[in-house]
């Protein structure tokens, strides 16, 4: 899982005294302490940056603290942030409080800009619905779907609330559960636990590779018919593309994926799947601890238009 927990936003310095309960321990311990709002490789980086200064000095993080030390603190920007302009994008807003935003993404919203989509994309709409997220790094996103899946994503409206969802993500303890059309008839749940990794050739892309990350992945038949399964997918981690990887892995790639499908599949795939125009991917439920309250909240979300079209049609085509 990445290190969400950027830079925040530029303020105020922040001005604090190393307690007694902190003596002997070693500056960046004592820090994490004193700031658990940030991650300790963004403290680790101001403090080599002279961002943050013990009594007036820089000082590296091995430095022993033993209480009434004075620590100033000097928050950076976040420029990936703040270069971007808000617009007036539709959301579909399933949840919102003070701390965090929950959105149903329909396919072909990008998440966050990058290569060849500046514009146009939920961190866009996110700094024109809730502008405060602009003082958080990455806008509050802290997990990513795919353009072309649709479906729930959390979003962190403050630092605190964004810290606890990227610890709750590397704890695997948010449940994210997905709905999937895939090639052929995969009738028994199952499991893949295979590490993901870049591509060895073609760097764009993901694989299954020896010297990969960790990556499991549940699936659980709903229903199949000639040549395609509507299965349920359970993340245990959150790799980059896990889903379409792993099912693409065991012979069931998705429909509609044109990165991850197989050729000899598409061709025996029912007519009204072979012009599908994205991977039939949707992220339909989502379960956290509440980052404030600590209350448990789920929310899900029906299978889009598209998804259920196609599953009509599967069907129809097979009667």
């Amino acid at each position: 899982m990445p290190d969400y927990i950027e830079i925040p936003a530029s303020g105020r310095h922040q001005r604090l005294a190393v307690p007694v309960d902190c003596a002997g321990l070693r500056f960046d311990q004592a820090l994490a302490r004193l700031l658990p709002e940030y991650s300790r490789n963004r403290l680790q980086e101001w403090m080599r940056s002279g961002h943050i200064t013990l009594d007036g000095s820089a000082v590296s993080a091995k430095t022993k603290v033993w209480g009434g030390e004075t620590v100033v603190v000097a928050p950076q920007a976040l420029p990936s942030v703040t270069e971007h302009a808000a617009e007036e994008i539709p959301l579909t807003v399933v949840f919102e409080d003070a701390d965090i935003l929950v959105i149903d993404k329909p396919a072909g919203l990008v998440v966050h800009p990058g290569s060849g989509n500046w514009s146009g994309t939920l961190l866009n709409a996110l700094l024109r619905h809730a502008p405060a997220v602009a003082g958080v790094p990455r806008a509050g996103i802290v997990h990513r779907l795919d353009k072309d899946t649709s479906g729930l994503l959390v979003v962190a409206k403050t630092i605190p609330a964004q810290v606890d969802l990227v610890r709750q993500l590397q704890a695997r303890s948010v449940t994210r559960e997905y709905a999937a059309l895939v090639h052929g008839a995969l009738t028994r749940e199952g499991a893949v636990d295979a590490p993901i990794g870049r591509h060895p050739v073609h760097r764009t892309r993901m694989a299954v590779v020896a010297r990969g990350k960790p990556a499991k992945t549940y699936y659980f038949p709903v229903q199949h018919g000639a040549g395609w399964s509507h299965v349920r997918c359970r993340l245990e981690t959150g790799r980059t593309h896990q889903i379409r990887v792993h099912l693409s892995s065991i012979g069931h790639p998705l429909i509609g994926d044109q990165v991850y499908g197989s050729p000899q599949r598409k061709a025996a795939l029912p007519a009204a799947a072979l012009d599908f125009p994205r991977q039939a991917l949707h992220a339909a439920r989502l379960a956290l601890m509440h980052p404030a309250s600590g209350e448990a909240l789920a929310w899900e979300s029906p299978l889009p238009g598209d998804i259920v079209a196609l599953i009509d049609a599967l069907k129809h085509e097979a009667a």
